[in-house]
């Protein structure tokens, strides 16, 4: 056979092969929010700063209606709208974002919670109440036109309010509220805990899994597992056990979401172990990212498009988006292009389900039912012995993602290296003087302004220097379970510095932030897809469990970087004065 023949016939069976790999299903159904043409023109138009602006904007009429104009609009212009008629078009079919929402103070919300006494410092003390007032602020509503025209709303309508993170972030997200929901309780408002975890339930009942967040372009990837734990911290604050007996079989159900979509098979020495991972095979771009997917897309060959997109939302499903921690291993581990998320077991999501099935196991107990107990007890202990054969390294002192492409620990530093310390998911209580050492080894403790996300700098937002609360949280209170006076005294000293990173920002900026500089105390962090947002319900709620935890020793310092004492003290009085004033 002629050369050319054999080139065209080697052609021709590689476009079969790749012509048969079906395009992945969307994020959701809807052709305005999640894909079709009318979302990538408009994204690709960049029309907006932040591509989520478009996607939170509710629609003005019914969905066929303004799918109908737009078609006569593209046809007019063979496909090719210019600006100012997309411009035109947006203003008359669609509203400004937010407008599905209402301010919400929280009923339950009180002047002075018990906590507050505790701390000593009277600086400290003073900005707590400021962070306790930052609920009301926080506080949102549904209004009650997105249950009756819910295909007019990217937002998924919730019967309860809620407290939001802050900023850009207009809904409520899972792994932000489990955080969130510890403060509130220490700033005693029990019962808006309730409604928040009644929303999580009920989108459980509706999805079979708590999505992303609170839209329908989040429909098809959740985030870290925390709702049995969050039902563990409401019960344990009100022992409301009528609750959790109407709603276990709800936890139950989320659990299977997880235990059955998200796991994978480990084989070690001829055994095999059963993990989980985060794994989203969905399509497309992220509507609220579509410019940026879409141009990273671009980067690489059109048969590779489809899986970076879904390893893109593998990524914002692990809550680590974006992070070096998935691109390590892949082609250019500083470029988001070669991001592989679903080719890691990670630590942290396996802790937390580790926890979740104790919790199950104790909860089933407490309600008489030993059969489930009992299967709850297994399947934790079968997570136990997974952890340790598979992601364990005792030389090291400490838990590590493993690769599965490469057969192997990823053995950089994150602080999630120790969420089991957090989860309370190990056997033996040595291990967490051996984490104290393996911080030591790492050179962690040397940072002053709290415990860096990873030690490489890639100007993604989950990487070095950013520090993250509830990262802070998993080595604080993790290593805080250590019997040892010294382990137990360096908890302390990471609070102390987390805390005065958090109260030396506050006091130059009056605002709270999502992530923080570490390698520069008195800043708000940077990097990723977005400026850094201001609020922020998780940060709010490490620090209120910090200072409750520690209040009696925690210090604001005997100088105050960006204001004199007074200064400060003059700044949190008119700030506590302004928010007293009507909304």
């Amino acid at each position: 056979m002629p050369e050319r023949t054999w080139e065209l016939c080697l052609l021709l069976l590689l476009g079969l092969v790749l012509g048969s790999q079906e395009a992945l299903p969307p994020p959701c159904e809807s052709q305005i929010y999640c894909h079709g043409e009318l979302l990538h023109q408009v994204q690709m138009a960049k029309l907006y700063q932040d591509d989520k602006q478009f996607v939170d904007m509710p629609l003005s009429s019914a969905p066929e209606q303004v799918l109908q104009r737009f078609k006569e609009l593209a046809n007019t212009h063979n496909n090719s709208i210019p600006q100012q008629q997309l411009q035109m078009f947006l203003k008359e079919h669609f509203q400004a974002k937010g407008q599905e929402l209402q301010p919400w103070t929280p009923e339950d919300w009180k002047d002075s919670p018990q906590f507050l006494q505790k701390i000593s410092d009277p600086k400290l003390r003073a900005w707590a109440g400021q962070l306790h007032q930052l609920w009301k602020k926080l506080g949102k509503k549904v209004k009650p036109e997105v249950l009756h025209y819910p295909e007019r709303f990217s937002l998924i309508y919730s019967q309860h309010p809620f407290i939001v993170p802050g900023g850009r972030f207009l809904e409520f997200y899972y792994w932000d509220s489990y955080w969130a929901m510890e403060g509130l309780l220490l700033s005693e408002m029990p019962e808006t805990v309730k409604g928040m975890l009644q929303n999580f339930l009920d989108l459980v009942q509706t999805y079979g899994h708590v999505p992303n967040g609170a839209r329908v372009y989040y429909l098809q990837r959740s985030q870290p597992p925390l709702l049995t734990l969050m039902m563990d911290r409401y019960v344990t604050h009100t022992n409301d056990t009528a609750f959790l007996r109407d709603n276990i079989g709800t936890l139950a159900l989320e659990l299977d979401f997880w235990t059955e979509t998200r796991n994978i098979s480990v084989s070690l020495w001829e055994k095999s172990y059963v993990l989980n991972r985060y794994y989203v095979p969905y399509g497309g771009p992220r509507p609220e990212s579509y410019s940026k997917d879409a141009e990273l897309a671009d980067t690489l060959p059109e048969g590779d498009q489809e899986t970076l997109w879904a390893e893109l939302k593998a990524g914002a499903e692990s809550g680590w988006d974006f992070s070096s921690r998935w691109l390590v291993g892949g082609p250019n581990p500083d470029l988001l292009s070669s991001i592989r998320t679903s080719k890691f077991v990670p630590v942290d999501l396996n802790a937390f389900l580790c926890r979740a099935e104790e919790l199950m196991s104790n909860f089933y107990l407490s309600l008489g039912n030993a059969s489930q107990a009992m299967k709850y007890r297994n399947l934790r202990e079968q997570r136990l012995a997974a952890l340790k054969a598979i992601l364990w390294d005792e030389e090291k002192g400490a838990w590590f993602d493993y690769d599965l492409e490469n057969g192997k620990q990823n053995q950089e530093f994150y602080p999630s290296n120790l969420a089991p310390l957090w989860a309370g998911c190990f056997s033996d209580p040595g291990v967490v003087d051996k984490a104290l050492k393996y911080l030591e080894d790492s050179k962690i403790l040397t940072y002053q302004h709290g415990i860096p996300t990873s030690l490489r700098k890639t100007g993604q937002q989950w990487d070095f220097p950013n520090g993250w609360a509830p990262l802070q949280d998993l080595v604080i209170r993790g290593l805080a379970k250590s019997p040892s006076p010294r382990t137990q005294e360096v908890a302390f000293q990471l609070a102390q510095n987390w805390i005065r990173t958090n109260f030396d920002v506050y006091s130059q900026k009056s605002a709270m932030y999502e992530k923080y500089d570490i390698s520069n105390g008195g800043q708000p962090g940077g990097g990723g897809e977005y400026e850094v947002q201001e609020g922020f319900g998780w940060t709010n709620g490490v620090a209120l469990v910090l200072l409750d935890l520690y209040g009696d020793r925690l210090s604001s310092g005997t100088q105050t970087a960006f204001l004199e004492p007074h200064c400060l003290a003059a700044a949190l009085l008119l700030s506590f004065l302004f928010s007293l004033l009507p909304q």
